[in-house]
């Protein structure tokens, strides 16, 4: 879809060349500034009880008299224009628009002023609303007609509103790739099929540069808890290793950790039937991690960025880990298994100890790692959890500026306690209490000698239900750090 500003023609909002017009009303009243065509139909619609002036609301009108756009849609945001009153609007503007015959929508804003933030927003919008899973389903819905959007501004601001609309275009289909992969059944998106996406990011992006590990080199290196995730699955594992060469080479790189397991059934540890099959979406990390850099690259970022995606299936079978097996990470740790179900801290641990290759300036994994996590924030917001105050903060805000928000969790040593075990030097579980938090704390033991936070994304990766489906986060919060951080 392309993004553009469009200046308002001399003849104002009516004159307006575009097969819609989406008129979004910053105001609890009919504002006195539209031209008297638009005041007519907005006043009309209200007085009839057809539009109430209330955040959310839309409506659809046809053939409006002296307007030149054919299909005009009123929606209503709060008069302060805030960036989540101002999405929910074009949500529910969009959602009147994207399955008819509009090409072009134009969109603007009266009662305040636009800036690079509507636009980046409009962006994701515009993107998630059109956003058709087909892959496997060839009865899905044919994709909207939606062209073309034009943000209105005056020519004053059209340089920042572009810049806006480009960086947003650029997360979005960050946000895309991530909910596809995710999307996709797990007899389709593979730990190979990952690895093949990867190498095809490469291909797009000049600077962007891949590495597959195949099972051979975790075993030569001593990758003992990831392996042992895979060992009783067909599928082949893979250690994917991105490299995103944006700045000058002497400067230390973010590293960001994916959890990639594309369909876990718990292992011996067996997940009850109901609801299993979303555990194809728990390679969501990995799917985040994909999609950031193909944000970043778009955007051009001038910044040093490292991504790895430990990727396996976590398998039943005759060779599977079994409950009380010890194995050794790659750190030299070595790790009791309590419950084969507690798979992913085991293969971002190696990660985590393989990362101090680079010598990184900050480690971020990303996990849909406890369903402790989803009971303790439910699906609003990501749990964050962070060994350095300055890193939390700059995640959480980036978190806010990209609608995409999460929330700081603890991190105390007692926590530590529930890790002991008499047979190694920890367990790979805790008990229940705190299983978030304890999670997070077998994940800190092998980030030691890096600045480090940990997103457990298991709330916030995919939505159940009648609208089940990725949501791509947290690419849109990644984005914002990373941009911050890169000046």
């Amino acid at each position: 879809m392309d993004f553009k500003t469009l200046t308002a023609p001399k003849d104002g909002l009516c004159a307006i060349p575009a097969d819609a017009l989406l008129l979004v009303l910053a105001s609890t009243s009919v504002p006195t500034t539209l031209p008297a065509p638009l005041a007519a139909a907005v006043q009309g619609v209200v007085a009839a009880g057809d539009l109430k002036l209330e955040p959310g609301r839309a409506l659809y009108l046809h053939q409006v008299p002296g307007l030149k756009a054919a299909r005009l849609v009123l929606a209503v945001c709060a008069p302060s224009a805030a960036p989540a009153s101002w999405r929910k609007a074009l949500g529910a503007g969009l959602a009147l628009l994207k399955d008819g015959g509009a090409r072009h929508v134009a969109v603007a804003l009266v009662g305040a002023e636009p800036g690079d933030a509507h636009a980046e927003a409009l962006a994701a919008v515009a993107s998630e609303a059109t956003y058709v899973y087909r892959h496997t389903k060839p009865s899905a819905p044919a994709a909207s007609r939606l062209q073309r959007l034009s943000l209105v501004c005056d020519k004053a601001q059209a340089k920042a509103l572009d810049a806006g609309l480009s960086r947003g275009l650029a997360i979005a289909e960050g946000v895309a790739l991530a909910r596809e992969l995710a999307n996709r059944p797990a007899n389709h998106c593979t730990p190979t099929h990952l690895a093949a996406e990867a190498r095809a990011l490469a291909r797009r992006h000049g600077r962007l540069t891949v590495e597959v590990l195949e099972r051979k080199d975790a075993e030569k290196l001593g990758m003992g808890a990831f392996l042992a995730v895979a060992q009783a699955s067909h599928q082949a594992p893979k250690f994917i290793v991105l490299r995103w060469q944006g700045a000058a080479k002497a400067k230390a790189p973010v590293v960001l950790v994916g959890k990639g397991i594309t369909f876990d059934t718990g292992g011996v540890s067996l997940k009850p039937a109901p609801e299993m099959d979303e555990m194809k979406f728990d390679m969501g990390g990995a799917a985040s991690v994909l999609g950031t850099f193909d944000a970043v690259a778009r955007m051009g970022l001038a910044i040093n960025l490292v991504g790895l995606v430990p990727t396996c299936e976590n398998m039943p079978g005759g060779g599977a880990v079994k409950p009380g097996d010890v194995v050794t990470s790659l750190s030299g740790q070595t790790i009791e298994i309590l419950n084969t179900d507690a798979e992913g801290r085991l293969i971002l641990c190696d990660a985590l100890t393989y990362a101090e290759r680079f010598k990184p300036a900050a480690v971020i994994d990303i996990a849909t790692l406890t369903g402790a996590c989803v009971i303790a924030l439910g699906h609003h917001r990501s749990g964050l959890f962070s060994s350095d105050d300055t890193l939390a903060a700059a995640l959480l805000a980036a978190g806010e500026q990209g609608n995409d928000p999460a929330w700081r969790m603890p991190l105390d040593e007692a926590y530590d306690e529930a890790l002991k075990s008499s047979f190694a030097d920890m367990g790979n579980v805790g008990g229940r209490p705190g299983g978030a938090i304890t999670a997070a704390k077998f994940l800190q033991r092998f980030a030691a000698k890096f600045d480090w936070a940990h997103l457990d994304i298991a709330g916030t990766a995919w939505k159940s239900g009648k609208e089940k489906g990725a949501t791509g986060r947290p690419v849109p919060l990644l984005a914002h750090f990373l941009i911050e951080r890169a000046g």
